[in-house]
C-alpha cells in the first residue's frame, strides 16, 4: 500500500488547548481538500473531546478505558479504521494528557511496523504559555511535583514544542518565552500558536505535513514517579440529559463560576475540567485548566426544554471527593427547575502505566529517515 496517509501525533498535559488544535487543524485541511480523520483517547468513555471533534464532520474513533500505549492494539485498530472509513490522506491523533513516553512506545513501533502505511510526522507536544513558564523557572505549574514530572517529560521527548494561547501573551512575552524554551531543549522546533486566532497553525501544519523525522529522542522514565503523577488526579466523565425550562448559557457559566470558586477555596490542582452542553446543532463549551482565572466559555445555544451536558475533570483530589464536588455543583445549580438524567458517569484514579511496547532505540525506517 503507498504511503498515502500521514499520521500527525499531538501530545501535551491536561488542559493545553489539544483539542481546540486539533478542530482548527481540522478545518483547514479540510479546506485544503484533504480527508481527515481523527483518534482520541481517554481512561473512560464519554469524552468531551470526542464529541466537540465531532463537530467537525470527520471520521472520529475513540480509545477509551486505557492510553494510547497501553492499548497499542487498540489504537492501531482505530488508526486503521478511521483511515479506511475516511479515505484520509491526513489522521490526526490526541493521546491522554497525562501520558508520556511516547517516542517509545507509539513513535517507534509505530515507524517499524507500519512504515508502508503510514508517513508518521514528529511527535509535537502542545504546553500552556503559564504552565511553561512556571516550570522552566523551576516550579510545578500548580502541580502535584509528580504530575510536573510528566509535563516535562513531555516537552523533553518532543520533535516540536507548540507554545500554546500565544493571544494571551504580549509580542515580548512571547518572545522571550520562546527563546527559554529553545534554550531548554535545543533539540525541538519553537512554534508559537493561538488557536483563537490562528497563528501559528499553518506554519506548524507545513512543517508536519513536509518533514518525516519522527520521534527523534527517547528519554529515560522513572514509571513509579510516573504512575503517581497520574494517580495524584481524580479522573470523572458524565453524561447528562437535562430537561426544563432555563438560560442554558447562564446554566453553563454557573456550573463553572462554582466549581471554579470551590477549585481555588480548596486550593487544588487542576488538570482540566471540560464541559461541552448540546442543543441539536448548538453548543456551549467551557474549560478550567487551573484557578478560576483561566476559566474559558464560548458558544451559546437556543432556548430548549432538553439538552446533553457531557463533563469531564481531572483535578488532584480522590475520585470520590471529584464526584461530591461535581454532582453536588450540578445539584444546586440544577435547583428543583432541571431534571438530570444520568445517563453515563464514571470516576477513577488510572491504574499504573504497563504499555504494550518500549522500545530502547529509535528506529529509522526509510522514509524516517
Amino acid at each position: 500500500m503507498a504511503n498515502t496517509t500521514r499520521l500527525i501525533i499531538v501530545g501535551g498535559f491536561l488542559g493545553a488547548g489539544k483539542t481546540t488544535l486539533l478542530f482548527n487543524a481540522t478545518q483547514k485541511l479540510m479546506e485544503e481538500g484533504k480527508q481527515v480523520g481523527l483518534v482520541t483517547n481517554d481512561q473512560a468513555s464519554e469524552l468531551v473531546d470526542t464529541s466537540f471533534l465531532l463537530r467537525t464532520k470527520v471520521n472520529v474513533a475513540e480509545v477509551s478505558g486505557s492510553c494510547f500505549c497501553c492499548n497499542y492494539k487498540g489504537f492501531t485498530d482505530s488508526l486503521l479504521q478511521v483511515k479506511q472509513e475516511a479515505n484520509a490522506d491526513v489522521v490526526i491523533a490526541e493521546p491522554v494528557g497525562s501520558c508520556t513516553d511516547l517516542s517509545a512506545t507509539l513513535m517507534q513501533p509505530l515507524k517499524e511496523n507500519f512504515n508502508k502505511k503510514l508517513v508518521i510526522s514528529p511527535l509535537s507536544v502542545l504546553a500552556d504559555p503559564v504552565r511553561l513558564t512556571d516550570i522552566l523557572n523551576g516550579g510545578n505549574a500548580g502541580l502535584h511535583p509528580s504530575a510536573a514530572y510528566i509535563f516535562k517529560k513531555q516537552l523533553e521527548e518532543s520533535d516540536i514544542i507548540l507554545i500554546s494561547k500565544a493571544d494571551l501573551l504580549k509580542e515580548d512575552e512571547r518572545d522571550e518565552l520562546k527563546q527559554k524554551v529553545e534554550a531548554a531543549f535545543p533539540f525541538a522546533t519553537v512554534l508559537c500558536i493561538s488557536s483563537k486566532t490562528g497563528e501559528g497553525i499553518q506554519e506548524w501544519l507545513k512543517l508536519i505535513e513536509t518533514t518525516t523525522k519522527a520521534g527523534q529522542r527517547i528519554v529515560e522514565i522513572d514509571y513509579d514517579r510516573y504512575a503517581e503523577g497520574e494517580a495524584v488526579l481524580g479522573w470523572l466523565n458524565g453524561s447528562i440529559t437535562l430537561s426544563g425550562k432555563t438560560d442554558w448559557n447562564k446554566f453553563v457559566a454557573d456550573i463553572l463560576g462554582r466549581l471554579a470558586a470551590k477549585i481555588d477555596e480548596m486550593q487544588v490542582g487542576v488538570g482540566h475540567i471540560k464541559v461541552l452542553l448540546e442543543n441539536h446543532q448548538e453548543f456551549i463549551s467551557g474549560n478550567i485548566t487551573g484557578s478560576s482565572k483561566t476559566l474559558s466559555i464560548r458558544g451559546e445555544v437556543s432556548e430548549s426544554e432538553k439538552v446533553q451536558l457531557t463533563i469531564n475533570a481531572r483535578a488532584e483530589i480522590t475520585p470520590e471527593k471529584l464526584d461530591r464536588l461535581i454532582k453536588e455543583t450540578l445539584n444546586s445549580v440544577s435547583g428543583n427547575e432541571i431534571k438530570t438524567t444520568i445517563k453515563a458517569w464514571k470516576y477513577l484514579s488510572p491504574g499504573y502505566p504497563k504499555p504494550t511496547h518500549r522500545y530502547k532505540n529509535v528506529v529509522y525506517p526509510g522514509n524516517n529517515i
